[in-house]
């Protein structure tokens, strides 16, 4: 996964406001009383927004399982620790003062005693009273916007299909992404499959306290407006409690 579309990533997020996510975690960090300083972004992908927060004067760790995402990351320069780590077992060297995870990345533990792992990892690793700050498809979006919906996307050097297929009883979607990118006179071809698992707002808060972390709030895409039933993005917010 991510291993040949790594290079094409960034060219297909352009829409993707990094900006606008910075933003949002330094206004839940002064709303929530977190602190600015050591941040880890976990499932940093290409770096985009790990180098949009330490340019916001954030001192940053990048974690990613991916070695070719980590590689684009680092040719964009900062002074960014990146550490290829598996989030489901991710070892700091001490503890920071903020965690992010964005674009969905926890929808990819598709299991929900893993799920709870990874928060107990981000609770260890965050000093006291520090934030856990990260967004989620919603069980709507995966299930009656993605469902078993067909996207196709036609760019100047670039083709690729997106075929979801929801499964009702894993609550899994299956992303079956097909690439055609242009080379010279001809074009090559490659697939890969991703898989993202609905979860409700119970099942997040239940992880998130079952690990140790106090449930801060549910929130509508990049706002601080509560969840509803149709929204799409969630952004969870989960505070460190005193060890």
């Amino acid at each position: 996964m991510y291993e040949d579309f790594a290079h094409l990533y960034d060219a297909l997020q352009t829409d993707v406001p990094y900006d606008k996510y910075a933003e949002y975690y330094e206004e839940a960090i002064e709303r929530f009383g977190g602190k600015k300083g050591l941040c880890l972004d976990l499932g940093c992908g290409t770096g985009s927004l790990t180098l949009c927060m330490e340019e916001r004067g954030f001192d940053m760790i990048g974690v990613d399982s991916s070695v070719e995402m980590l590689n684009a990351a680092r040719e964009k320069g900062g002074s960014i620790l990146y550490l290829n780590q598996d989030m489901r077992s991710f070892e700091l060297y001490g503890t920071v003062g903020t965690v992010v995870s964005s674009l969905d990345c926890m929808n990819y533990v598709t299991d929900l005693d893993d799920l709870t792992k990874v928060f107990t990892l981000v609770n260890n690793y965050l000093d006291p009273k520090g934030l856990f700050i990260f967004d989620m498809n919603s069980e709507y979006k995966l299930k009656y916007v993605l469902g078993d919906n067909t996207y196709v996307s036609d760019g100047e050097d670039i083709f690729y299909s997106w075929q979801n297929s929801f499964d009702a009883r894993s609550r899994i979607c299956t992303f079956y992404l097909t690439f055609f990118e242009k080379a010279g006179d001809m074009y090559r071809r490659f697939d890969e499959e991703h898989y993202e698992r609905a979860y409700s707002v119970e099942e997040v808060k239940g992880a998130l306290e079952k690990a140790g972390l106090e449930f801060v709030g549910a929130f509508d895409d990049l706002s601080f407006d509560a969840a509803n039933k149709e929204s799409e993005r969630i952004f969870y917010i989960a505070r460190e409690c005193m060890k």
